[in-house]
């Protein structure tokens, strides 16, 4: 009888054993679901570069990604320098930007991943129509080297964006930077607003090509000078911000808009956008 008894118990012991791991496994798959739901319908932030948001560009492609792939996206236009610094906090999960020296840097830190080329175009010299210091027919290291001469206004970004490294970059080749005089202006701001600050004073400004052309009708006095010179090419890649470096990023819609950005689809999207209206392509997909 006791034996009986006792074999009763162990049954019953075994039973209760299998019944409460398999609630737990159930618990564990719910939440399981529950967290992939989360990731699934949680926003993107792709940081970017204000020529991107400036030109148009993103006005047409953002909405393409989202019917696409069911992922909103929340745009962050700052400098490149900015977005890029935004990825090594692990404040964005997808960066679209044209600074390739300070994106290198990125890559080799394991901050970002999966960087592609998207496509390019590229930096211009604008100033006055009449162009009052004759900088036209220059080179654009020759104009710099004028304008440091305090022969015209050089209006600047001033504020770690692409455009601003690549002027940097040209300072630096003529052995000098005119920070100091007072025909420099730093506007600490996107390019639009340097523009217009240009167009007040009178002044130069070094500009992507797409941020021009997309907003010339708001500045009728303001003119290309210098275009077409071999240093000025602009190169714009996006690329995943790293989880294994930054554990809240959204991997799966960082990868998506990558896989985006660069199909034959985008490409062509890209290789069209403005030509209807400015008679030119504002960006070169890299599939040309």
């Amino acid at each position: 009888m006791e034996t009986n008894l006792l074999q009763k118990i162990l049954t019953f012991s075994c039973l209760l054993i299998v019944f409460l791991s398999t609630m737990i496994g159930c618990e564990s798959n719910t939440s399981k679901k529950s967290n992939a739901k989360i990731e699934e319908t949680k926003d993107l932030i792709l940081a970017t570069t204000t020529s991107t948001q400036d030109s148009g560009l993103l006005d047409v492609l953002i909405p393409m990604f989202e019917k696409e792939y069911s992922i909103h996206v929340k745009t962050i236009a700052v400098g490149s320098g900015q977005a890029l610094e935004m990825g090594t906090k692990g404040e964005a999960d997808v960066l679209l930007v044209h600074a390739p020296s300070s994106e290198e840097k990125l890559v080799r830190s394991g901050d970002v991943i999966n960087r592609q080329r998207v496509m390019y175009n590229d930096f211009i010299l604008v100033g006055p129509s009449d162009d009052p210091a004759s900088l036209s027919g220059k080179t654009i290291t020759e104009s710099f080297y004028s304008l440091a001469n305090g022969n015209g206004i050089f209006v600047s970004r001033g504020d770690d964006s692409g455009t601003h490294k690549k002027e940097l970059t040209i300072w630096d080749s003529i052995g000098g930077h005119p920070a100091s005089m007072e025909s420099y202006i730093e506007s600490g701001q996107g390019m639009g607003a340097t523009l217009h600050i240009a167009a007040e004073k009178g002044g130069y400004v070094l500009t992507d090509r797409a941020t021009f052309l997309a907003q010339q009708k708001n500045f009728p006095h303001l003119s290309i000078i210098i275009e077409g010179d071999k240093d000025l090419l602009n190169i714009y890649h996006v690329m995943q911000v790293n989880k294994e470096k930054h554990e809240k990023v959204y991997t799966f819609g960082a990868k998506a808009f990558v896989d985006f950005m660069v199909s034959d689809d985008t490409q062509k999207v890209i290789s069209e956008f403005g030509k209807e209206e400015f008679g030119q392509s504002l960006f070169t997909s890299y599939t040309e």
